[in-house]
């Protein structure tokens, strides 16, 4: 049995109508002067939460929206207007992108080091300010993490800081807050925490602690996104995802993923696309890959997904992979690379771009060369 450590929030609040709350706990931390980083589709949205903070005598400054996914430029931007503002606090309310940006803002904010210095793991020093985070997806799990990632512009790769200095003080999960979440945001958001609990499940560093989250996340996850997607104001689905997601959240820090998320760096680093939409894509291939290296673990996968067991560990793990291709199509997510106009001679390149993305490819069940890198992408363009 492997070593693990846990690193999560000391609080942790859950269910339908609690994000107003995160106003007393940085009311009790002493927060006066709270910055808001969020986005421009979620502010609108925030009538209760601002209530609350302005009834608990907090000062609410607004950061620049976080609209796209964040690059190392635009977080030198955001770190500069906090250090302007004097802020003792960061509220995070908004997607991964805004999450991980609020993350790494109040830990560097009165640091002396500086972004490209800490990418990698346990590198980031100390944080200093108070830091709370609400999703408003159920995808990444950012609020629950010791991880942000940035896309570094001129390496045209997304890379990511580790450390417990980014586990916030609390996160608040409101199912609420994602009923405005497009149909096409909910599926690759719900694909990409589908995928951390698969990964986790699957994974070099794979514990029974964790396991008990991964196999929990892939039930609700598996059995809720349909639905969502299909119907946006469905509660009962989105309390379901909103739950998933957290579970896979909680696999990061002790786990965390591997080579689908490696592949799927590239993807999103230099051709933009969603990180779920690349993950749903590349998922079934890499498995498949997988399957010689650990066939009853990914057999335990399927039974997970709803698939029923029979024959050989391999073959109902096949057909686990088959329920995920189904899933995928049914949540409308493109299934070929090509249909996301790659071109096919980008593929060395991306292979040799993954092959960095050591951090987790080390958590692969199977090694994974740069030659097999090649061998996924064609598989699924």
């Amino acid at each position: 049995m492997n070593i693990v450590t846990l690193l999560q929030p000391p609080r942790l609040v859950f269910g339908n109508g609690c994000a107003p709350q995160c106003a007393e706990f940085l009311a009790q931390r002493g927060c006066r002067r709270v910055l808001l980083v969020s986005s421009t589709p979620v502010l609108p949205t925030l009538g209760a939460v601002n209530k609350a903070l302005k009834n608990s005598g907090i000062e609410i400054v607004q950061a620049p929206t976080v609209d796209k996914e964040p690059t190392c430029a635009l977080f030198e931007t955001f770190l500069e207007f906090a250090r302007v503002e004097k802020i003792d606090g960061v509220l995070a309310i908004g997607g991964g992108s805004s999450i991980d940006v609020a993350k790494l803002v109040a830990a560097l904010a009165r640091g002396t080091q500086t972004v490209a210095e800490v990418f990698g793991i346990n590198l980031l020093q100390s944080r200093a300010l108070t830091l709370v985070c609400l999703p408003t997806t159920a995808g990444t799990g950012a609020e629950v993490s010791p991880n942000a990632i940035l896309l570094a512009e001129a390496d045209e790769l997304k890379k990511g800081v580790v450390s417990p200095h980014l586990v916030p003080d609390a996160a608040f999960v409101d199912p609420l807050l994602t009923l405005s979440v497009p149909s096409a945001v909910t599926a690759a958001t719900g694909l990409d925490a589908l995928t951390h609990c698969i990964e986790a499940y699957a994974n070099n560093c794979s514990h029974p602690i964790v396991d008990t989250y991964a196999r929990q996340g892939i039930q609700l996850i598996s059995r809720n996104l349909v639905r969502a997607v299909r119907n946006g104001s469905d509660l009962e689905a989105r309390a379901a995802l909103a739950l998933g997601s957290l579970y896979g959240g909680l696999c990061l820090g002790p786990v965390n993923t591997a080579a689908v998320h490696a592949l799927a760096y590239p993807l999103g680093g230099r051709f933009h696309i969603a990180h779920g939409v690349a993950n749903a894509l590349l998922l079934p291939h890499v498995l498949r890959f997988n399957f010689s290296a650990a066939p009853e673990r990914y057999a335990e996968i399927s039974v997970a997904l709803g698939v029923a067991r029979s024959g050989s560990s391999l073959s109902t793990a096949e057909r686990g992979v088959d329920f995920l291709s189904r899933l995928s199509r049914d949540c409308g997510v493109p299934q070929k690379l090509s249909e996301l106009n790659i071109p096919r001679d980008a593929i060395p390149g991306m292979a040799k771009a993954a092959m960095l993305v050591t951090r987790l490819l080390k958590n692969n069940l199977r090694p994974l060369t740069e030659a097999d890198a090649v061998q996924i992408y064609e598989a699924a363009y």
